[in-house]
């Protein structure tokens, strides 16, 4: 695919970066850290936040976690911790009778592990996907909020923005929600999630597989200061969503917020100039 062609800065904020064999099998991808890069490169994209793929069951992040920030040293990616839990995030009955006995394993995160991850300077954020990797104890949410980092989540038809508004959003912290809350391709539960954001203050939305763009709009309209652009990567080639926000019927003032300006504000990391 060429690469694009303009004359805004761009930052990614939803890259994954599969670091060893275990998330290459099971995701059914082999995209070398180089690959990844050269893409955004094409795309334009400067800089991307990176986290891993998906991990077998029963497995634990923190190698993965630790392989990622060991390979964004000297590219330019911006490493994100990813988070499990014991917890069904489900919002039906038989969540709530699952998570009564939901006990947490040695693979799931603790409390400590966030600290560490928090002081630790190779981290800049986490990412969460309870359909997959199921919700953490309220006692690592805690956490979070004392870490203050920004919380990207993997929202949609399996977790909505329903389940979010109950399960993360009474605690203070930034939080992300990908795909506008509504993966895959739900515009009912992305326009919900542009409501939501009338009620709280620190969450946002980004971009990636929002292919509607009256939804686009709609957000980067209503609320221009908190639409992030993200890529998807490397499920799609960032040259796609790239092509996505230049081709809305919005201002170049607000496509810069969208595409560097607003995320760069959430992640310093991301910003021009920054030290990472």
């Amino acid at each position: 695919m060429l690469g694009l062609e303009h004359d805004f800065r761009i930052v990614d904020t939803r890259a994954t970066l599969d670091p060893d064999e275990s998330s290459v099998v099971t995701h059914g991808r082999d995209i070398s850290p180089e690959r990844l890069e050269r893409e955004m490169l094409q795309a334009g994209i400067v800089r991307a936040v990176a986290s891993p793929g998906q991990r077998a069951a029963g497995r634990s992040y923190l190698r993965a976690n630790n392989a990622v920030a060991r390979l964004s040293i000297d590219r330019p990616f911006v490493a994100f911790a990813r988070l499990n839990g014991p917890r069904d995030p489900g919002t039906g009955p038989v969540s709530v009778v699952r998570n009564i006995r939901a006990e947490r394993d040695d693979h799931h995160t603790r409390p400590d592990d966030v600290e560490q991850y928090s002081y630790d300077d190779r981290f800049h954020g986490f990412t969460l996907a309870p359909h997959v990797d199921g919700l953490p104890n309220e006692d690592v949410l805690a956490r979070l909020e004392d870490a203050d980092l920004p919380l990207f989540v993997h929202a949609g038809r399996e977790f909505p923005p329903e389940a979010v508004e109950t399960e993360l959003l009474g605690y203070d912290l930034p939080v992300v929600l990908g795909s506008f809350g509504g993966y895959p391709l739900d515009a009912e539960l992305m326009n919900e999630t542009l409501d939501l954001l009338d009620e709280y203050d620190r969450l946002y939305v980004d971009t990636s597989a929002v292919r509607y763009r009256e939804v686009l709009e709609r957000g980067v309209l209503e609320h221009p200061d908190r639409v992030l652009f993200g890529s998807g990567a490397p499920d799609v080639h960032p040259n796609v969503g790239v092509m996505e926000v230049l081709t809305l019927d919005v201002s170049e003032d607000l496509m810069a917020r969208v595409l560097a300006k607003n995320p760069a504000r959430l992640v310093p990391a991301l910003a021009e100039g920054a030290d990472v």
